[in-house]
């Protein structure tokens, strides 16, 4: 029998394998894709994330793969513009997914943990209300049972297994959608990354390696609406802003437009007895503060943390679950307030105006919400 088996192959989902062996667990990753791959994504590791990375792994190969990012332009309606640089010399990096997940995925196989790409979670097995394994769907054959002390949800915001055990739903509100391309010849780029907040929507806007730009749009959804949301979408709002659209005048996409929604996830607990949950499975938030790798990161952690504690006895399988939701809940909850706070003021199409004149008042609001939400020493919300 496998120690854990970890559903999902993704950044959460391969840096919790590589905490649990290198802590001599015997670990087994199932997942879907085959890497490199591409998803959705903002592209961008706050300070947060890169320091917890540090905390594991020689990050140099990723830092030679990836292009420095000192800080946020944020702006807002009315020509609004606020520069928040990273304090004491601390940088962001622009990677792609493509890269990243696989130089993750690629580390936690060498740590000793057995990678099934092409594989499918489709559900878990329990007995007497226990998680004790998984079913799994290989790219050839029937699905097979695999056997585990304790199995790991990290397969993201639709995770089979959270959403399949009722842990995890799609709310009401907030409903957006996102759309994200790649472009070249984009003008006036420097080593910020940028937020454009408008009335109803915003942009983000990343310069990613080999001269190229993650550009994604962010837009409420209402029901029935879907059916006018579409790709094209995405440069016919850039093209419509006043601050972007001279920049993008020569831009072209070097790739099709991609859509993901709706994107919010809430859970009701961070597992049951014998099943953890870690990253977006366990709940995905809006990524407009552009720390949601960093939360996704410290979930790994969190979640291989308590793991190795059930492994080695100090912790119940039936209780696991409690204390990985009370680990997150200290770790966490400052950090989801303030996302809350700003998802609902880009909401508010008043609130926007009301923030777009604060800023002219009191620019230095705005620089120590970019040093809180990259994740910088120092900077606490309370």
């Amino acid at each position: 029998m496998t120690d854990v088996v970890i559903a999902g192959g993704g950044r959460p989902a391969a840096l919790t394998a590589l905490l649990l062996a290198r802590a001599g667990a015997s670990v087994r990753v199932f997942e879907r894709a085959t890497f490199p791959r591409h998803k959705l994504c903002g592209d961008t590791l706050n300070p947060g994330a890169v320091a917890v990375l540090a905390r594991h792994l020689d990050i140099a190969p990723l830092l030679a793969r990836s292009d420095a990012i000192d800080g946020m332009l944020i702006t807002g309606p009315r020509g609004v513009r606020v520069q928040g640089r990273y304090p004491n010399g601390l940088s962001g990096r622009a990677v792609t997914r493509r890269v990243f997940d696989h130089w993750l995925l690629s580390e936690a196989a060498a740590a000793g943990a057995r990678i099934d790409e092409g594989a499918v979670v489709k559900g878990a097995v329990s007995e007497a209300g226990v998680v004790g394994g998984v079913l799994v769907q290989g790219s050839h054959g029937k699905p097979a049972v695999e056997r585990a002390r304790i199995v790991v949800a990290a397969d993201g915001r639709r995770s089979a297994l959270a959403l399949g055990r009722g842990l995890s739903r799609q709310p009401g509100r907030p409903r957006r959608w996102a759309i994200g391309a790649y472009c070249s010849d984009v003008d006036g780029l420097t080593r910020l990354g940028e937020m454009h907040i408008r009335n109803g929507h915003y942009i983000g806007v990343a310069p990613v390696p080999g001269d190229l730009v993650n550009v994604c749009l962010v837009v409420p959804y209402q029901p029935g609406s879907r059916t006018s949301l579409t790709p094209r979408d995405l440069m016919s709002r850039v093209s419509a802003d006043a601050e972007l659209a001279p920049r993008f005048s020569h831009a072209r996409l070097v790739d099709a437009p991609v859509m993901l929604g709706p994107m919010a996830v809430d859970n009701r607990a961070a597992g049951e007895p014998g099943l953890l949950l870690a990253g977006d499975a366990a709940g995905f938030i809006d990524p407009m503060t552009g720390d949601g790798l960093r939360l996704a990161l410290a979930s790994a952690e969190l979640t291989a943390a308590v793991a190795l504690d059930v492994l080695a006895g100090r912790l119940s399988s039936g209780h696991a679950h409690r204390e990985l939701q009370r680990r997150r809940r200290a770790a966490f909850v400052p950090k989801w307030r303030f996302n809350r706070i700003l998802r609902s003021l880009v909401a508010s199409p008043r609130s926007v105006a009301a923030a777009s004149a604060a800023a002219r008042v009191a620019p230095s609001l705005f620089e120590w919400m970019v040093r809180y939400a990259g994740d910088c020493p120092k900077a606490s919300f309370a």
